[in-house]
This record gives structure tokens, sequence and C-alpha cells, in this order.
């Protein structure tokens, strides 16, 4: 029992600090996919975890107020003292961590936000078992069964939040799908300007860039098969183009919430960024290569 609270504490605040990240996004965020991946975890471990913590506690529950005697059992007082040291020491931390952040000008809305979750959670586990080790009757009473809502109700306002925050299951997919047509058409990309930097010219078809010797062929749509619609424009100018599921800016970022910011990228890193912000529905992206930027292999450089 006590091993599934951590657990299911541990995924709660975690779930909590990522809907933050989300709505409060970090200028030094770099991948939202990890912010999901994180979210998708914590709502599996507490969707299991949390039911299983429940029931132990009304099971254990159920014994003791039939053999009274298991209150005193020496295992359980000692774990019951430790969480309440856990609890405590938590406690501290966060309030320590507040009055360092404040000092320092860093008290910014999601750090608050995240302090306050913590002081919450770590308050509301303290408070209880406190309560519960004081106690002197063994049977449910009306503020156990009043505990036990409180939480349960939070925990499924907690999961039911993910879908208004992230998207559904569904949608989730979707987002993973447009984003691997992103990286599709980065890599086609990649490949159309090093046929121009070998050969000075711009592939007719995408055909063209299939090399059986490194093993490249065009990638297609991950969801039905269909080629990507590549369009050579005049002169160095061509047009990628894709059929996508959602809304996106590129880096799999959730319509209606602030894009997560990128900082500056390493030199040939393409992804992310408006350059491949598109809506639902087929989306072209227009691209044109710099022959400065760009060179021919062999080609010298023009003096300066």
């Amino acid at each position: 029992m006590i091993a599934t609270l951590y657990a299911s504490v541990a995924a709660f605040l975690v779930l909590v600090f990522q809907y933050v990240n989300v709505i409060f996004p970090d200028t030094l965020g770099y991948y939202y996919s990890g912010i999901t991946d994180a979210i998708r975890q914590s709502e599996a471990t507490l969707i299991i975890v949390f039911p299983v913590y429940m029931f132990l506690s009304w099971l254990i529950g159920r014994d003791m107020a039939a053999a009274p005697d298991l209150r005193d059992f020496k295992l359980r007082k000692w774990l019951v003292y430790f969480t309440l040291f856990i609890s405590a020491i938590t406690i501290i931390i966060d309030l320590v961590a507040l009055i360092y952040n404040f000092l320092g000008g860093d008290l910014t809305t999601p750090f608050v936000l995240k302090v306050c979750a913590v002081l919450a959670v770590a308050a509301a586990v303290f408070g209880y078992y406190l309560w519960d080790l004081r106690r002197k009757s063994v049977a449910p009473s009306g503020i156990t069964r009043a505990a036990a809502t409180a939480t349960a109700a939070v925990v499924i306002a907690s999961l039911v939040a993910g879908f208004f925050i992230v998207g559904s299951p569904a949608s989730q997919r979707a987002r993973r799908f447009d984003m691997q047509r992103v990286a599709d058409l980065q890599t086609l990309q990649s490949q159309i300007v090093d046929y121009w930097m070998l050969k000075e010219k711009l592939p007719v078809s995408q055909d063209a860039l299939t090399d059986s010797i490194s093993g490249f062929s065009p990638p297609a749509d991950p969801q039905n098969g269909q080629p990507y619609v590549y369009k050579p424009g005049e002169g160095l100018a061509f047009e990628l183009c894709a059929t996508f599921a959602t809304e996106g800016d590129g880096s799999g970022g959730v319509p209606g919430y602030p894009r997560m910011a990128y900082p500056a990228r390493p030199y040939g890193d393409q992804s992310g960024g408006d350059t491949w912000a598109h809506g639902a529905g087929p989306t072209c992206f227009s691209r044109a290569i710099d022959p400065e930027l760009y060179r021919p292999q062999g080609k010298p450089a023009p003096a300066l």
C-alpha cells in the first residue's frame, strides 16, 4: 500500500508539472514530445497504480477493523512514520526552494504552480496519515470516506484534464503521424539540396533521389503509404507537399496553447520552428536554394 502511495503521488505530481509546462511553456524547452511522453507515462501509472492503492487501503482498513491489534504492527507503524518523515522533509524543501527562487528573482508562474502542487500533496499526505496514526477508533469514519472520495475526484480530474490539454489518444496518434510527415519532408529537403550540390541541378522527380548504393529511397506517408508531392519550380525553387491530419507548428505543439519556444540550434538542424508550420489538410512548403550558401562541390568560394 505504501509503495503504491508513493508511486501514485509521484505520477500525479509529474502529471501536474507537465500540464504546467504545456500551459506555460519554458523558453528554454526543446522537445514537446518529451512532455507528452511524460504525461502518457504518468496517466498510465495513475490508472493502474492508484486503484490498487485505494483497494489495498480499503482491504487493510477492513482487516484492522476486524482485528484492532493490527494497528500496533511494528512494520505498519514504521512505514507510516517514514511516510510522515518524507512528507515533512518534502514540505520543508519545497518552502526553501520557494524562498530561494523568490530572493533570486526567479519566482515565475510555472515555478509557483509546481511549488503549490508539491506543497498541497505533501501536506495532504502528512495530515491524513498523522490523523490516522493518532485516531483511536479503527472503524471507517466520515473522514476516511471523505478523504477517499476527494482523492479519487482529484486524480480523476487530473486524468480528464489531459484530454483537454494534450488531446485524446486518437488525436495524439494523429499528431505523431504529422510529426513523422514533417521529419520525412525534412529528409527530402536535405536530399534535394545534396542533389543540387552534387549535380548543380534540381531533381526532376523524387525518383531521381533514389540511390541503390547508399540505400536511400524517398519516404512515403506513414499512414497511407502515398508518396509526398515534390514540385520543381523556377530556377532553384521547389515545393514539398503533404496532407496533415492536425494543425501544428512542426514540433508537435498543441493547438490552442503557446508554442514551445526553441533556442538557437546548431548549423544544419532544420527541425521545429515556423518553417514547418502547417494546418490540417494538404499543405505545401516553398523552398529556394541559395547557391551562395549551398555551393556545388568542387566550385571554389567567391573571392572577397
